[in-house]
């Protein structure tokens, strides 16, 4: 995940106002002196939490300088939750327990936050729903991003023992108040020395563990050498270290965090009211609002359509509340959370409580429309969804019928349930029919939107081929033809066909390199085949590209021989860019590709055989014939290619119909809906049994998704470092060792128990 260090938290003051104030739930703590360069940042990422019952007391530690004081009462001024305490000086740790004082007696949690540190927007409220359901949890933190001086990302996967030896918990933690007291505190009046790892050492020792929420929620500055306090103490670390492991070395207890994302449904009851649970209620604010749920935020132009919603809608007009609901890196979320509220479930959330916390937004949130798309669980909670808030419109949006994944996928999930949906769009026309004629939805509840391009971006008189050819350090002759194959490396896009199609051109001509833009899970198998198929000096890797408009510049057509499609993004783009498209004939693609701008393929394997990678002969020679009647009047074609974009196919052209289908949705809810609705509150039971079956369908897949996640995103600790034997009262413990390459191979073939007893016997 490539982060914008830039788009730090804190940047404007953007809190939202709530209709009535509330007895402080959490007592936010931050020690001061002198330091006035960043508390500003600090304090509008405070005050712009999505949890608004905090106070927030400042212990200002004896400054001595009459800017920091003035700074100090200007924050006093700008809220009522905050509140300035003087005292001598006499070090932060000090300040902090001297802040403790102060704090609401009725406050159940505590966080110490340091006056140069930031929160993303959702962190407190994210750590009291996790703590609120996680009851024997003690403190709950995120992963942290480091900037300033140094840039770096620090996300470890907690165990006792590591955390014995070196602090991998950060001090920036939401702490049950009564646990904190019940340790003392910090308890020391020395400066510049290890207080928070001592802090989560007495905790350790009393058998309290944390909750890790897997989500970059803590910005740690990172200052110079001189002025940081931890950097003061590792100079005495020799010594700090001999008292610190003195310590641990007497502690025999340990307990072990909870950490996100995990597998933790077996048919448990959904839990749809959290006693608990305080609803803030936002003040009304005249914008529509969109709960919009979706399976993640990565690359993708299902993706990319979510991001261009949320992002181009007028901002006075609406706002977006997001969901995700499967385990991923989520490489786009900070683009989303610059224009929408995230919360990603799977990083600190069972799921037996996710449909109470979409209830929580709801009414916190004033929400007025429900739009899901290609979330699975998203359609499974629709219908208590609607049968709790049956007023509330349902809208739904779908790129494709895919016959490869559930003889149908979200197309037969909507069907299912196109009675508590008001209305569902698609891409394309083809995809709109099959829902009417194969899955029965009622024609009049089915639209087309189109998603469109941004034409001003993916326009070619902005870029030069000879400049972008030399950036990439390609050197490809003028007298080259250059085929663009711009894709994820997945087998929807059966890549192997388009290494069979570039043999075949080989035999035909030599005039030709192909450029491949992408990633995906069959990189490196299509790698080997072109080095088989004796295709290397043809084909070019690019690996992932962010700027693929630079791409299509250098390119003469583009190939798209996909299995699937709705209506594919680059199929889009490339027009944009006057490049023509040869495409398969799948989904509404033949609705943008047209014999002006390109050619379509008949598409002759069936779509269930998607696994098999032995391509009919005479499709090959469609896809070769198509490339060199293209190459024969390029010109012609290319002048064509962006007036068909021009023509109704641009991004601001889907942006005033999405904005027509939400002003009409909000004012207009389906009247038929909302009396099926009413009737469904009588049988709300079935609903939540249909979110318990959905839970525990795709536990496995679930599993697999955290798991992968763990593997690639997380400093997991090494298998030699975690010893002792299995226990079920640790279970991490050998769900670590499980990871070796070795029995991962003995699970993936069957043989469970005996992996349990290897690892029982330390081997």
């Amino acid at each position: 995940m490539n982060i914008d260090y830039n788009l730090y938290p804190g940047r404007i003051l953007e809190k939202k106002e709530y209709e009535q104030s509330n007895t402080p739930i959490i007592s936010i703590i931050t020690g001061f002196y002198n330091d006035e360069k960043y508390i500003m940042e600090t304090a509008y990422s405070v005050l712009n939490q999505t949890f608004p019952y905090f106070e927030w007391i400042i212990v200002n530690d004896g400054s001595t300088e009459k800017s920091a004081i003035e700074t100090l009462e200007k924050i006093k001024n700008m809220d009522d939750r905050i509140i300035i305490i003087n005292k001598e000086n006499e070090g932060v740790s000090v300040a902090r327990d001297y802040g403790m004082k102060f704090t609401n007696e009725q406050s159940k949690y505590v966080m110490f936050l340091d006056s140069d540190d930031l929160l993303n927007k959702t962190y407190l409220e994210c750590a009291y729903w996790t703590l609120e359901t996680n009851v024997n949890a003690s403190f709950a933190y995120t992963d942290v991003l480091n900037f300033g001086e140094r840039e770096f990302k620090w996300v470890k996967y907690y165990t006792p023992e590591q955390e014995k030896k070196d602090n991998i918990l950060v001090l920036t933690s939401l702490i049950r108040k009564k646990d904190f007291l019940k340790v003392g505190g910090f308890d020391t009046k020395e400066k510049d020395i290890y207080e928070d790892w001592m802090l989560w050492l007495k905790m350790m020792k009393e058998g309290m563990y944390p909750v890790r929420m897997s989500f970059l929620g803590f910005w740690y500055r990172q200052k110079n050498k001189s002025d940081s306090q931890l950097q003061r103490a590792n100079k005495n670390r020799e010594k700090l270290l001999k008292d610190i492991y003195a310590y641990s070395s007497k502690i025999d207890k340990r307990p072990e965090a909870i950490q996100y994302p995990k597998q933790d449904f077996n048919w448990d009851k959904i839990v749809d009211n959290i006693d608990t649970i305080v609803v803030p209620k936002e003040k009304h604010n005249n914008k529509i609002k969109i709960l919009l749920i979706i399976p993640w935020m990565t690359v993708g132009g299902a993706d990319k359509f979510n991001l261009d919603v949320i992002s181009r809608v007028d901002k006075s007009k609406y706002e977006f509340i997001v969901i995700s609901t499967l385990p991923n890196s989520n490489p786009w979320r900070q683009k989303f959370e610059e224009f929408a509220t995230i919360y990603d479930l799977t990083t600190f959330l069972d799921r037996k409580y996710w449909i109470s916390f979409l209830e929580y937004i709801i009414c916190k949130e004033n929400i007025n429309i429900i739009f899901n798309t290609n979330s699975t669980f998203g359609y499974a909670s629709l219908p208590y969804l609607k049968a709790r808030h049956p007023e509330i419109p349902i809208i739904d949006y779908i790129h494709m019928e895919e016959w490869y994944l559930r003889n149908g996928g979200y197309s037969r999930d909507s069907a299912a349930i196109d009675n508590v949906i008001d209305k569902t769009y698609l891409c394309n026309a083809n995809s709109a029919k099959i829902l009417v004629n194969y899955f029965g939805k009622n024609e009049e509840e089915v639209k087309t939107l189109y998603i469109g391009v941004d034409e001003k971006k993916f326009d070619p008189e902005l870029y030069n081929k000879k400049e972008i050819l030399k950036s990439l350090k390609l050197n490809i002759s003028d007298e080259k033809k250059i085929i663009g194959f711009i894709c994820r490396i997945a087998e929807q896009k059966r890549p192997y066909l388009f290494v069979e199609i570039l043999k075949e051109l080989k035999k035909r001509r030599k005039d030709f390199i192909a450029v491949v833009a992408g990633d995906g899970p069959m990189l490196n198998e299509i790698k080997a085949k072109v080095k088989s198929s004796q295709l290397n000096e043809n084909v070019i890797f690019l690996g992932n590209i962010s700027k693929t408009e630079e791409i299509y510049s250098i390119c003469d057509i583009t190939l798209n021989c996909s299995i699937k499609e709705g209506l594919a993004l680059t199929s889009y783009e490339s027009l944009a860019m006057g490049v023509p498209v040869i495409t398969s004939d799948v989904g509404g693609q033949k609705e943008l590709i047209n014999e002006d701008v390109g050619i379509v393929v008949k598409c002759m394997q069936n779509e269930k055989e998607i696994k098999n990678f032995k391509y009919d002969k005479d499709e090959v020679n469609l896809y070769v014939d198509g490339i060199e009647k293209i190459f024969n009047s390029l010109e012609k074609y290319k002048k064509q290619c962006r007036a068909r974009i021009l023509n109704g196919f641009t991004i601001d052209n889907m942006i005033k119909n999405i904005e027509e289908i939400f002003d009409f949705t909000a004012k207009n809810p389906n009247k038929n809906k909302i009396e099926i609705a009413k009737q469904m509150k009588e049988n709300i039971k079935i609903t939540k049994e249909l979110l318990t079956l959905y839970f525990e369908t795709y536990s496995k897949e679930y599993e697999w998704l955290s798991e992968d996640f763990n593997k690639n995103n997380v400093d997991m600790p090494k298998i030699k470092e975690l010893k002792g034997k299995y226990n079920p009262m640790y279970e991490h413990t050998w769900q670590y060792k499980l990871k070796h390459p070795v029995v991962l191979m003995l699970r993936k073939i069957g043989i469970y128990e005996l992996c349990k007893k290897l690892v029982g016997k330390g081997e």
